[in-house]
């Protein structure tokens, strides 16, 4: 990981996002490194049980742009704490196993994103739409309530 990060500092002009879902690693490595203002530092988060955990992990990093995926979205998450948080994508499931993600759990995560004030992605509903029936991912599209969410984080911060 070093040496990908060398390779991330001498490329300034670059921004690189780094997504994982062993955020428990994250606060160890950082501790006496800089993440470097063209990372764009992300977890995943799919449900309550293991994704919800990673955030306080990625909160414990200092980055210029701090994101969630929220792919697939498994259940409501319930109230999320996005304190710290630029960016929120949410996608559905894809594949022949993939599972309805609901509309209402879409919504949840959306009206929270917009009252942190952090940017809000909705990428997709997968392999089943928003109805549940499954389709093609493309025949599925990517509109919530109507209209594409297509926000970045660059608005938010100084970009």
């Amino acid at each position: 990981m070093d040496r990908v990060m060398a390779v991330i500092a001498q490329t300034p002009q670059q921004t690189y996002q780094i997504l994982t879902k062993r955020a428990e690693r994250l606060p160890a490595y950082f501790r006496h490194r800089s993440c470097p203002p063209n990372v764009w530092l992300g977890v995943s988060v799919e449900d309550r049980q293991y994704g919800l955990p990673r955030i306080d992990r990625l909160r414990e990093v200092e980055a210029r742009i701090r994101f969630l995926s929220v792919e697939p979205l498994l259940e409501d998450l319930g109230t999320l704490d996005l304190t710290g948080i630029h960016w929120v994508i949410v996608g559905g499931e894809s594949g022949p196993r993939a599972r309805h993600m609901r509309p209402e759990w879409v919504g949840n995560v959306r009206r929270q994103a917009e009252a942190s004030g952090a940017a809000f992605f909705f990428k997709q509903w997968g392999g089943r739409g928003a109805d549940g029936r499954r389709r093609a991912k493309k025949a599925n599209g990517r509109l919530l309530n109507g209209r594409t969410w297509d926000e970045t984080p660059g608005r938010w911060v100084g970009g």
